[in-house]
């Protein structure tokens, strides 16, 4: 009963809604990197680097060409639709191309100076992509994996459906009412020390 009670929570709260402050923090996340993204490779389409070109083209102090300048803004447009989409779909695609941009931070580190270098990556480049894909996972994971959940986050209620019913019964069930102390039982009266007889004295 309780996994099947698990695992419709699960289901009912996939999506969240529109105006929820998480939805707006993968938002923000997903359409600020596109944005950047886009830029990047718009500027070096303006310049008209070769597709492959590797003979150490910059735009904003980044090596580029026209294939590295096509992918950012494919990848940037990818993220402006999660961006538009937002909820649990902002907060995967950023971690999933977060996770891309590192894993190719390290591919392309390990082709430097070499003929397979057909993105025309430098060190700078491999920097870059190292924080942009920090940044992406940071703003796909937040909330959803960190600790010390809010009970409002559609996450924490997922995972804790039993305390999520508590918490809804102590919602609307009225307040019981809060029984008076007992009266301390009456104290019997003190009885009165008296003092021991004694013979009076006779006078001689």
């Amino acid at each position: 009963m309780r996994i099947t009670r698990a695992r419709l929570n699960t289901r009912l709260d996939e999506q969240m809604p529109v105006d929820h402050r998480l939805s707006r923090f993968y938002r923000v996340g997903a359409g600020l990197m596109g944005l950047v993204l886009i830029v990047f490779g718009i500027l070096g389409l303006i310049d008209r680097i070769g597709f492959f070109d590797t003979g150490g083209d910059t735009v904003a102090g980044l090596s580029t060409n026209g294939a590295l300048s096509v992918l950012s803004i494919v990848v940037g447009l990818l993220l402006l639709g999660g961006m538009v989409i937002g909820g649990n779909v902002a907060s995967t695609l950023n971690m999933t191309v977060g996770i891309a941009f590192i894993a190719s931070g390290f591919v392309n580190l390990a082709l430097l100076d070499t003929g397979l270098n057909v993105l025309a990556f430098r060190m700078q480049n491999v920097i870059f992509s190292f924080l942009v894909g920090l940044l992406l996972m940071f703003f796909g994971m937040y909330g959803r994996v960190s600790g010390g959940l809010p009970h409002d986050n559609p996450y924490w209620r997922a995972r804790h459906p039993d305390l999520v019913a508590r918490e809804e019964r102590r919602r609307y069930e009225p307040p019981q009412p809060v029984p008076a102390p007992p009266r301390p039982a009456p104290q019997p009266a003190a009885k009165r020390h008296r003092r021991p007889w004694t013979r009076p004295r006779q006078h001689a």
